[in-house]
């Protein structure tokens, strides 16, 4: 077991859902980086307003601070639409990995709107996909199909493993 993890995409493409699965079937803790959010932010985005850069920074921190200090490996699910948000984790953590869920707008639209008490509006999906940098050549970064179950995620991540 040993590193850390990060399961990465845009809203409602199965982040959170991948995250918990991976972290019970390789032994790590799970951390939502929903749950890193101040209430201000939250209350933004639930009224359908992007975060700025500067509004996302302190959320960004705390996530490092709680990969950093974690005293065991874990898996965070989190969106990092960009690749100055990843740099900043691996910065944080050498030899973190990420997981990028990727997904078509009209399905990432599809699952928001079909999701129940959630603060994260289907209006702001599209605001997602326009802040995406591609992963592409990015250190460390495996490419999933979000539009997979859960289980055949979960092989293409076992079969990884945690070479680097």
């Amino acid at each position: 077991m040993g590193k850390h993890w990060v399961v990465m995409g845009v809203s409602a493409s199965g982040k959170s859902a991948l995250a918990r699965a991976w972290a019970e079937a390789s032994g790590r803790r799970m951390l939502d980086g929903d749950d890193f959010h101040d209430g201000e932010a939250l209350a933004r985005m639930a009224a359908g307003q992007a975060l700025t850069e500067s509004q996302r920074a302190p959320w960004l921190n705390r996530l490092a601070d709680a990969l950093r200090q974690s005293p065991e490996p874990c898996v965070l699910a989190a969106s990092l639409l960009k690749r100055a948000h990843r740099q900043l984790l691996r910065e944080a953590l050498p030899g973190l990995r990420f997981a990028h869920l990727q997904l078509s707008l009209d399905l990432a639209r599809q699952r928001c709107a079909a999701r129940r008490q959630h603060f994260f509006p289907a209006a702001l999906v599209e605001s997602q996909f326009a802040a995406l940098e591609d992963t592409a050549g990015e250190p460390d970064v495996m490419p999933l199909d979000a539009a997979l179950p859960i289980g055949a995620l979960l092989q293409q991540l076992r079969r990884l493993g945690d070479s680097p």
